[in-house]
């Protein structure tokens, strides 16, 4: 793969199912050695892109490769370049780490020799340690990730696509599991393709950020520039009593740009804050049936961002609220 080409490129790239047009014309390309988040609101159309770039579902149209290699032409060769972990690990529970590794390899075509090199290098790299050599039953979430990731990389793959691999993990192994990502990405330039419905999770570990809605890409950047996107400051404001004159008022405010309001609480996307905050509690003090409980000023989140481009609240962090996670 020449260095200086992407890692991934997409033009057009379209799959329908039946009368639904699931994906409706992706645009993208990730450069090799970046981490790349990949956001959307259940139902977007993120995990049918990640199916397509690995070559699990044909595109109705449109062109892609991966490591060079065009995914309908010779999708055998671009499976060799690539590792997958998906949602849901499929890890037997009777075998133990090592058995599992070594029949990796010897899928892949790994000579005995080559495989073991090779397994020693994981055990380090992923933190499996002694583990290996316990059934894979005994593993705790966190570490059947691990294991995950490791099977994925056994073949010393260019790209790693990671499809949403912290569902369902409570927070302590979700950020065990980042610190292996970022291990990889730093001390092997290891690409990464990351499907999230975490924002937490994309804010930790992307450099830059793809957000899909109804099918199409509809902001990409880093971060920090999608947070800008909603205004340097957000002040917070929880009320009780009449919530449509409170936000009609305040959205005639100078120097607020946009309310967002969600129950009894009021966003507002300001300029500058700590000047807005007064004339906010001010104006909000002189109207009838509206009483302020709390007030707060703080940064854009990327949740903020999220809402403010696709127009809907962010996923459910199901991992915190129902140890639980749903593949869209």
């Amino acid at each position: 793969m020449d260095a200086s080409a992407p890692a991934i490129v997409a033009s057009g790239l379209r799959r329908s199912f039946g009368s639904t047009e699931a994906v409706r014309g992706v645009d993208l390309a990730v450069q090799r050695g970046e981490i790349y988040g990949f956001l959307g609101p259940n139902g977007a159309g993120k995990t049918t892109v990640v199916r397509m770039l690995c070559t699990l579902l044909r595109p109705t149209s449109g062109t892609a490769s991966v490591a060079g290699v065009d995914v309908v032409a010779h999708p055998g060769d671009v499976r060799l370049r690539i590792g997958v972990a998906l949602q849901e690990a499929a890890l037997d529970p009777d075998q133990t780490g090592s058995e599992l590794l070594r029949l990796q390899a010897r899928l892949f075509g790994l000579r005995r020799d080559d495989a073991a090199r090779r397994i020693a290098e994981l055990t380090d790299l992923v933190d499996i340690g002694s583990a290996l050599d316990r059934k894979v039953r005994t593993y705790s979430g966190g570490m059947r990730r691990r294991l995950d990731l490791a099977l994925a990389l056994v073949h010393e793959p260019e790209i790693l696509f990671l499809d949403e691999p912290t569902t369902g993990l409570d927070p302590g192994s979700r950020r065990e599991v980042w610190a292996e990502v970022q291990r990889l990405n730093a001390e092997r330039g290891l690409t990464v393709f990351l499907t999230t419905q975490y924002l937490e999770e994309a804010d930790a570990l992307a450099g830059r950020v793809g957000i899909i809605a109804q099918g199409r890409i509809v902001a990409e950047g880093s971060t920090e520039e999608l947070k800008r996107r909603v205004g340097r400051d957000i002040v917070v404001v929880q009320l009780d009593g009449d919530m449509d004159a409170a936000e009609g008022l305040v959205n005639d405010l100078p120097d607020v740009e946009r309310v967002e309001r969600m129950g009894s609480e009021l966003s507002l996307a300001v300029t500058d804050g700590p000047a807005a905050i007064p004339l906010v509690a001010t104006a909000l003090a002189n109207v009838p049936g509206v009483a302020v409980r709390e007030m707060a000023l703080r940064r854009p989140t990327l949740d903020d961002a999220f809402f403010a481009i696709t127009g809907q609240a962010p996923p459910v962090d199901v991992a915190e609220s129902q140890n639980a996670g749903a593949r869209p």
